[in-house]
């Protein structure tokens, strides 16, 4: 006879695996009715839960997960360094996990983490990911999933991020302020939210301005280089080549310095870049960049802390929680002007 799950009993019901699990634990959050039809579905199908997952997440290892789609990106080193700091005060010890932007390994690490190897998980999803599955399994598990900068909004926790709408609308306003007419956003995906959001900022200072937003301006870009550099290319080289460029992620910045050094095409002069970069070097690249930076830092500080947050409470049940930190627009001779801070 095959074991009866909490998955089995959400598909059966037709509820996300979270719920099921709230109601069998008679959260507040879940109605009356529903509680009444998980218990009875449980009841019929005699479902016990597993001692054995009770008891690990009773153990705890004082260690906490972060998966994370990369650590080329500047932002996700910086964002670990701020994990770690809370971290080492709680004596935790951190265990890296890379995604490399695909949602079938994120999946593989997040049921990893449901064997009681880690205590709670720190998550920014790859730029493929779109199931919930795997972490409404965790949370059913009674491991906490606190997002930062990339989340699902579907699932219900807490994200820490900045306001990625509005940073799309200040970075698009500064290339208009500064004369752009044609202005290109640099797409990365049609599902992850800090481009969606960058991208709605994007055509919504557009529309302010009564610029309509092309799709011929909207560039979709991959995870590949090679690919990226393709696209960019074309880009440059066509008819109606774009006298402004936003790089809504930092690994599309590099590419396009070398696509306008190979055509010869000069910043600010032709056109006029602003990237979503946490990079060091942005002040010394040639030209300078402009770029709206995030507080990884502070975002790494502020997630663990409220990972460590949910560990202290007992039965801790999760709550839809956006905490929002605020970005900066560094504006550098890559969009014509000098170095100032906004």
């Amino acid at each position: 006879m095959n074991t009866v799950t909490i998955r089995l009993l959400a598909t059966e019901l037709n509820l996300s695996i979270g719920t099921v699990s709230k109601a069998l634990k008679d959260s507040y959050e879940i109605s009356g009715e529903t509680k009444e039809r998980v218990l009875a579905l449980a009841k019929k199908l005699h479902y016990t839960p597993n001692p054995y997952a009770s008891s690990l997440r009773r153990k705890k290892s004082n260690t906490i997960a972060v998966v994370i789609p990369e650590v080329a990106d500047s932002f996700f080193s910086q964002a670990i360094k701020g994990i770690e700091e809370i971290a080492q005060q709680k004596g935790y010890h951190v265990l890296i996990y890379l995604t490399y932007e695909s949602a079938e390994k994120e999946k593989k690490i997040l049921e990893e983490c449901k064997n009681g190897r880690v205590d709670g998980v720190l998550l920014s999803v790859s730029s493929t990911s779109c199931s919930t599955e795997s972490i409404e399994e965790l949370q059913a598990a009674d491991v906490p999933v606190i997002f930062f900068d990339r989340a699902l909004d579907s699932i219900q926790s807490a994200r820490v991020r900045t306001n990625d709408l509005e940073c799309g609308f200040l970075a698009t306003q500064h290339l208009l302020d500064q004369g752009c007419r044609r202005i290109a956003f640099l797409s990365i995906s049609q599902q992850l939210d800090i481009n969606v959001n960058r991208l709605n900022g994007y055509k919504a200072a557009l529309a302010a301005s009564q610029q309509v937003a092309q799709q011929s301006r909207v560039v979709s870009c991959t995870n590949q280089e090679e690919e990226n550099s393709a696209v960019l290319s074309a880009l440059m080289k066509g008819p109606q080549r774009p006298d402004g460029v936003i790089a809504s992620v930092e690994k599309l910045i590099t590419p396009f310095y070398l696509v306008c050094a190979e055509l010869g095409i000069t910043m600010p002069g032709d056109v006029k870049l602003i990237g979503f970069s946490n990079l060091s070097t942005a002040p010394v690249l040639n030209p300078a960049l402009t770029t709206i930076t995030q507080p990884a830092f502070a975002m790494g500080k502020k997630a663990a802390t409220v990972l460590f947050d949910a560990l202290g409470k007992q039965n801790y049940q999760w709550q839809d929680e956006d905490i929002v930190l605020p970005s900066e627009l560094h504006c550098r001779l890559s969009t014509g002007l000098v170095t100032m801070h906004v």
